[in-house]
């Protein structure tokens, strides 16, 4: 990964850095950002190695963690067999002796062969052992639509795995969260199932690798408003913004909140936001039903019931198969979607 480097100051009583050292802000992408993020967690402890499907030579599909098995070994970054149960059973094992194995799905769709270890030994070893036994595994899930793709390789899980106790469950929006969070999950003794927006991969940012980061189970408000809250996680964050700036064009100010934890919730600055506008409208990719806007509004209504002055209302996914690529702006939420949501809410 190319870095930005600042020459040092001439003249007597210089302090600035040698030449050739990275600066501490750097633009970005996300998959850079996650590279960055996982090159220092690795840099930072021994025991933390890297498995996966093509992510060795190849970088991964997405070359998320290209680089790294040259710089690491093929002991610490290495290619897998197609075989995702064997992938994650073979974490557990490795993290039962002490090493913070973190996993690649190389696409969403295919973290179904390990679903039966996630959910019966992944997240219950801890609690099975009384707590004897950390369970320090991160599994990395490029998901969502927006990139052409199939079903299997464009679909939304999360519910799944927030709904099974014993995981925590986390989606970074942004490089800048892609950087930190990565780390923070690989420092965590609970397993941690990392979702990233594939559509995502290539936005850029200027990530400060020196500043103190949010903490990885807290959501964060990321636009202020007075009239109405809009909530999403992953790759509906940045949607929900354009219909923030949208909406402020016709004076309408929306607040908009990115989760970033979907397990544990942290609805605090939710409950807070929607207290004040009155107005709340959940967003994700995954289908509507049972999804995790459902956990969401319901949660809001228990505890904001009286100050709601509308139905708290979701944009979602359809409840079918995810479409053919050439059908999938019709599946997806988009602008128009959200915004026709906070129209519908504001008017009652």
């Amino acid at each position: 990964m190319s870095t930005t480097s600042v020459r040092a100051s001439s003249g007597p009583g210089s302090r600035g850095r040698d030449e050739g050292t990275p600066a501490p802000v750097r633009t970005m992408t996300m998959a850079k950002a996650l590279n960055a993020g996982l090159r220092k967690a690795m840099e930072d402890d021994p025991k933390v190695l890297l498995a996966g499907e093509d992510i060795g030579k190849l970088g991964g599909v997405f070359r998320v963690t290209e680089g790294l098995q040259k710089d690491f070994g093929e002991s610490r970054v290495i290619d897998t067999p197609l075989a995702e149960s064997g992938i994650v059973g073979t974490a557990v094992g490795l993290a039962i002796r002490g090493y913070r194995p973190v996993c690649e799905i190389q696409f969403d769709g295919f973290v179904f062969p390990a679903f039966d270890q996630i959910v019966t030994q992944v997240a219950r070893m801890r609690w099975r052992s009384k707590g004897q036994v950390a369970m320090p595994i991160v599994i990395r899930i490029p998901f969502g639509g927006g990139i052409g793709a199939v079903e299997h390789h464009s679909e939304s899980p999360e519910a799944l795995f927030a709904h099974t106790v014993g995981l925590k469950v986390v989606a970074c929006s942004n490089p800048v969260d892609a950087y930190w969070m990565i780390q923070q999950a690989v420092a965590s003794d609970d397993p941690v199932v990392f979702f990233e927006p594939k559509r995502r991969y290539y936005e850029k940012a200027e990530v400060d690798t020196t500043t103190e980061p949010l903490g990885l189970h807290s959501s964060r408000v990321v636009r202020p408003g007075r009239d109405g809250t809009l909530i999403a996680y992953g790759p509906m964050v940045k949607t929900c913004l354009e219909a923030a700036t949208a909406a402020a064009d016709e004076g309408r100010e929306l607040e908009v909140i990115d989760l970033r934890t979907l397990s544990p919730l942290d609805l605090g600055p939710v409950l807070e936001s929607v207290r004040r506008t009155g107005h709340a409208v959940v967003v994700h990719e995954a289908p509507v039903s049972v999804g995790l806007g459902a956990e969401v509004a319901a949660r809001i209504s228990e505890e904001c019931f009286y100050s709601l002055e509308a139905p708290v209302l979701r944009v979602a996914g359809m409840d079918v198969p995810y479409p053919p690529s050439r059908a999938e702006e019709d599946y997806l939420p988009d602008l128009d979607r959200v915004l026709d949501a906070v129209d519908r809410s504001l008017a009652y």
